[in-house]
């Protein structure tokens, strides 16, 4: 499945989890990192509306389908791809890490949020190697002198899976920045996926998702903030069906 824009195309290139995986496996064993995105509607309205958004998303090595609405997208262009929320990868990246001997480290969200993240990944996978735990400022800029501090700090740590929970676009742009200044060591740009881990958030129900109705939670649990996000969502659907039926129509 890939979205083109003028400037770029951004192609979900990791079909399911299992091959996302096997990538990453054969990715660490040869000692190179990478920067991994999960693309949802949300994105796709940023990636409209900001340049820095789409370079940074054009450099990302693995890009994986966050959201039904791409799955949808991807059917109605015969290009399908599973859904792999970016939450739900926390967990397995960790525990692939831990059987790898790739150590790992937290990065975004606040001190106490990661601290509780580590604690309950050490409870999930006994053994997880977590080396560093960095909760940047308020205002953080990834292209700032301050970024290339954090990603030496990462480095030096030893860290060879990085999770960074900053929110888009700010964890992408700055995965893609460490991927030219720290080329030994996998981004993976994970939104909320600390914060629920620390019980900072809480998650939409096992049965509220399978029925695709996890934005529905979302929205009521802060709808302030996210009416206005979900409804500039629904305002570039028509363009995406159009854009996905002449995928279709290009086979």
């Amino acid at each position: 499945m890939q979205f083109d824009y003028p400037d770029h195309r951004i192609t979900v290139n990791m079909p399911d989890q299992p091959a996302l995986m096997a990538e990453i496996r054969d990715r660490w064993r040869a000692g190179r990192g990478f920067a991994l995105a999960t693309i949802n509607l949300d994105h796709l309205v940023k990636l409209k509306e900001d340049a820095d958004f789409r370079a940074a998303y054009a450099a990302q090595d693995l890009v994986v389908a966050d959201g039904n609405p791409i799955i949808w997208l991807s059917r109605l262009a015969r290009r399908p791809v599973s859904l792999v929320p970016g939450s739900d990868l926390v967990v397995p990246l960790v525990r692939l890490a831990t059987e790898e001997g790739c150590p790992v480290a937290l990065v975004g969200s606040t001190d106490e949020a990661l601290t509780a993240a580590a604690a309950r990944l050490c409870e999930l996978v006994p053994g997880a190697p977590i080396v560093a735990t960095i909760a940047p400022p308020m205002g953080f800029d990834p292209h700032s002198d301050e970024a290339g501090a954090l990603l030496r700090q990462v480095q030096a740590s030893g860290a060879r899976m990085c999770f960074l929970a900053m929110g888009a676009p700010r964890q992408e742009i700055l995965a893609a920045r460490g991927r030219r200044e720290a080329p030994a060591v996998g981004f993976a740009s994970v939104g909320a996926g600390l914060d629920f881990l620390a019980g900072n958030q809480r998650r939409a129900p096992l049965w509220v998702r399978r029925l695709a109705l996890e934005w529905v939670w979302r929205m009521l649990s802060a709808p302030r903030r996210l009416v206005p996000r979900y409804a500039r969502c629904a305002a570039i659907l028509p363009g995406q069906v159009r854009a996905a039926l002449g995928l279709r129509r290009a086979e």
